[in-house]
C-alpha cells in the first residue's frame, strides 16, 4: 500500500508497504547488479549506512549464477542475506546497453551473453518468470530503452511495442502468482514510461499505462544521452500524467542535483551507479563538493573525508590513510570510499524526507544546490 504523508507542490513524502518491509520515500536504491554492491560492501554494511532498498538486475543474475540456482537457494533475499526490499530491473536496460549483442523482435530480444557468448532469449514472459524465481519485492516490466537521441519514428514504434510487452508482463505475473511454488505471491509490478525526448509520445504512453492500474510507474530512458535540461523538461511533461497515488521511479538517475530537481517534480524512487563507481576510483562526495583522494594534498591530511559525517570511513579513518590504501591498491581503500558515498546518498534522502515533513523542501533544495555548486562543477575542494 502506498500512502502519501505530505505534499509540497508536486514533491511527495510517502511510504510504500511491501511484503519485505515499508519503504520511506523519497528513497535512493543502492545498485547491486549481480546481488552485491561493487566495492566489497556486505548486506550488513548496507543496513549500517541506512539502505532501505537494494537493486539487482534480472539479465545479469539470469546469466550468472542463474535464476534457477537462486530459486533453489530460497530466492534472492535468502541467497544474499538481505531481509529488506529488493527491486529487480527487468533486463530491459540491457536492450540498450548491449546493443551490439542483441536483436529486437516482437516476441522479445535475442542476446549474446557478454560473458561466454551463448545465445539468450528474453521476452516479457521470460523476464517475469526470472523475476518470479528471484522473488524480488518489486519487479520491473520488460521494455525497450531507446537512445535519448533516437529518431522519432523509431521511438514511436519502440514505445508501442513496449506497451504491448507491458500487457504481456502484467498477464504473466498474474499467472505466476497463481502457480504452486511461487516464492513471492505479493510481488509488485512497476510499468515503465518511454519516449526519449519527445513530449507527446511520452505523455500518450504515460496515459495509456496509467490506465492499467499497476503497483507503480517508472520513467525510463533518461540519462542515456540527453541533457539535464531535457530530462527536467520530460519530467515536467510526463509526471502529471502518471497516477499521483502510485510511486514514481526515475530510473538510473543520478547526481545529487538531479535527485533534488526530480523530487521537486514528484519522483519517489531513484537508483544510480555513481556513488559506488566514483568511490571505487577514490572520488568521494561531501556536502560542499567532491574530493579526489588520489591527490597529493591528502598525503598527510589527518581529517576524515568529511568532518561530521557518520559513515564508517569517516568515524575511524583519515584522508591520508585512505589515500595510502588507494595508492597501494588495497581493497580496503575502495571499500571505505564506496561506503562513504552510499552513506552520503542515503543521508541526503533522509534530509529530503525531513524537509518535506517540515514543509521546507523549497528552502532546503535552494540551500543544498548552492552548497553543491562545486560538486556539480567538478573537482576540487580542500
Amino acid at each position: 500500500m502506498y500512502e502519501i504523508k505530505k505534499i509540497q507542490g508536486r514533491a511527495k513524502r510517502a511510504s510504500l508497504k511491501t511484503v519485505h518491509g515499508t519503504i520511506e520515500t523519497p528513497v535512493f536504491m543502492n545498485v547491486g547488479t549481480a546481488a552485491a554492491i561493487k566495492g566489497a560492501v556486505s548486506t550488513q554494511d548496507l543496513k549500517e549506512i541506512g539502505t532501505q532498498v537494494q537493486l539487482s538486475n534480472t539479465y545479469h543474475l539470469h546469466v550468472r549464477p542463474g535464476d534457477d540456482v537462486i530459486r533453489q537457494m530460497g530466492g534472492l533475499h535468502a541467497f544474499m542475506g538481505w531481509d529488506r526490499p529488493i527491486l529487480t530491473d527487468s533486463g530491459g536496460f540491457q536492450v540498450f546497453s548491449l546493443a551490439s549483442l542483441r536483436r529486437i523482435k516482437e516476441e522479445g530480444v535475442y542476446f549474446q551473453s557478454h560473458i561466454d557468448g551463448r545465445r539468450i532469449f528474453m521476452g516479457p514472459e521470460e523476464s517475469m518468470q526470472i523475476q518470479s524465481n528471484l522473488a524480488s519485492t518489486i519487479a520491473m516490466a520488460f521494455d525497450e530503452c531507446p537512445s535519448g537521441v533516437a529518431q522519432r519514428d523509431y521511438v514511436k514504434a519502440s514505445v508501442e511495442r513496449t506497451t504491448r510487452w507491458l500487457v504481456r508482463c502484467r498477464d504473466e505475473m498474474a499467472r505466476l502468482k497463481q502457480e504452486i511454488g511461487t516464492k513471492n505471491r505479493k510481488q509488485l509490478l512497476f510499468g515503465i514510461n518511454q519516449g526519449a525526448v519527445y513530449e507527446d509520445i511520452r505523455i500518450e504512453h504515460a496515459e495509456e499505462i496509467a490506465r492499467m492500474d499497476l503497483d507503480g510507474y517508472a520513467v525510463g530512458g533518461l540519462s542515456v544521452g540527453e541533457s539535464h535540461e531535457d530530462m527536467y523538461r520530460i519530467l515536467d511533461a510526463v509526471i502529471p500524467h502518471l497516477p499521483q497515488d502510485k510511486p514514481t521511479y526515475l530510473m538510473g538517475v543520478g547526481t545529487p542535483a538531479n535527485i533534488l530537481e526530480a523530487v521537486e517534480r514528484g519522483v519517489d524512487f531513484f537508483d544510480c551507479v555513481y556513488p559506488s563507481r566514483n568511490g571505487r576510483h577514490g572520488h568521494v562526495y561531501t556536502s560542499q563538493g567532491k574530493r579526489n583522494l588520489f591527490n597529493a594534498r591528502y598525503t598527510t591530511d589527518s581529517r576524515p573525508i568529511e568532518e561530521g559525517c557518520g559513515c564508517p570511513a569517516c568515524r575511524h579513518y583519515s584522508r591520508a590513510y585512505i589515500r595510502h590504501l588507494l595508492k597501494a591498491k588495497e581493497m580496503l581503500g575502495m571499500r571505505l570510499c564506496v561506503l562513504h558515498n552510499l552513506y552520503f546518498y542515503n543521508h541526503l534522502m533522509e534530509e529530503i524526507r525531513e524537509a518535506l515533513e517540515e514543509e521546507r523542501f523549497d528552502v532546503y533544495k535552494k540551500d543544498k544546490l548552492e552548497s553543491l555548486k562545486q560538486l556539480q562543477r567538478g573537482w576540487e575542494i580542500n
